[in-house]
């Protein structure tokens, strides 16, 4: 108990370290809005052309809508009194395809992000134009494991929707299996020229089992640090919002409400951005025995066991 209690506290010391890093280098804070920015991008580009698709009426009638609807869902044969409205092959490629893109954008940003994050490791200023550049020299590496990897996580849904209750069990745990083998994959693309998604995989499961105990025990530590500060804020939000309300103050109640909410979601971010550091100062000491900055060779050896050669 005592050893496994060493490990969490550990856990979150890493996770003060990954936000020093964030407080060294703020910079890094701007890759996953604007992976979000251009997701969203991708998003309005591919809807605008079905919403706006010519229907005879007005782009503001609720007939056009209607119209746009019937286009993208009919509905199954009546059984009973219910019928179910499913999407039809315009809809379904659609998706896919706005699927793929969404991944290649998310991938693009990971591997911008992921080069400034071993960079500012090392001790190097930030730079976000340098970043991008980077990405774009990976361009091939990009596309080609964006595809592959969304082909994977669209045939794991599929497998899952068309199996019973026991294959759907089957294909999460696969889905899990998936995610955790491909952990190190955006770091490797940053570190290596190589653009095959097996090799890629296979280089990516090969770090994660050289730290395969002491990684999930970081990331269950941070998630465990995060479940507790929720709870305490949960704790300090209801206690405001019942002095709040018996002093008759419902504005003050509502602003505290959406206080809490807009903190949850900067923290939310912050821990995202927390634990790619994390993960990418796992990689580097995991792949090249280095010590980054800001953890301790101390803190490295006690927390991961790596294997040389």
């Amino acid at each position: 108990m005592s050893d496994l209690s060493g490990k969490f506290s550990r856990s979150w010391r890493l996770f003060v370290s990954s936000i020093q890093v964030i407080g060294r280098q703020p910079k890094l804070l701007l890759f996953p809005a604007m992976a979000f920015a251009s997701t969203i991008v991708v998003i309005l580009c591919f809807l605008s052309p079905i919403v706006l698709l010519p229907t005879g009426h007005a782009w503001g009638q609720l007939e056009h809508w209607k119209a746009v609807a019937h286009r993208l869902f009919e509905l199954t044969p009546s059984v009973g009194s219910t019928r179910h409205a499913i999407p039809t092959a315009t809809a379904d490629i659609y998706l896919v395809v706005l699927y793929l893109a969404s991944m290649f954008c998310a991938t693009f940003f990971n591997v911008a992000s992921y080069h400034e994050i071993i960079k500012a490791l090392a001790g190097d200023e930030v730079s976000i134009g340098k970043g991008l550049r980077f990405a774009n020299s990976r361009l091939r590496a990009i596309l080609i494991w964006s595809m592959f990897a969304g082909v994977v996580g669209l045939n794991i849904m599929a497998l899952e929707k068309r199996l019973g209750w026991v294959g759907r069990w089957i294909m999460r745990f696969v889905g899990m299996a998936w995610s955790v083998a491909s952990v190190f994959v955006i770091p490797v693309i940053v570190r290596e020229e190589c653009a095959n998604p097996f090799a890629l995989l296979r280089t990516s499961a090969s770090a994660l089992k050289r730290t395969w105990g002491e990684s999930l025990i970081g990331y269950v530590g941070i998630a465990i640090g995060s479940w507790i500060m929720l709870l305490g804020s949960l704790a300090f939000i209801i206690g405001a919002g019942l002095i709040f309300a018996l002093l008759h103050h419902p504005v003050l109640v509502l602003m505290t409400a959406v206080l809490w909410i807009l903190a949850l979601v900067a923290f939310g971010y912050l821990l995202s951005v927390a634990s790619n550091i994390f993960k990418g100062a796992l990689f580097v000491y995991a792949s090249e025995g280095a010590v980054p900055a800001p953890y301790s060779a101390e803190l490295l050896d006690a927390a991961w066991k790596v294997r040389k050669g």
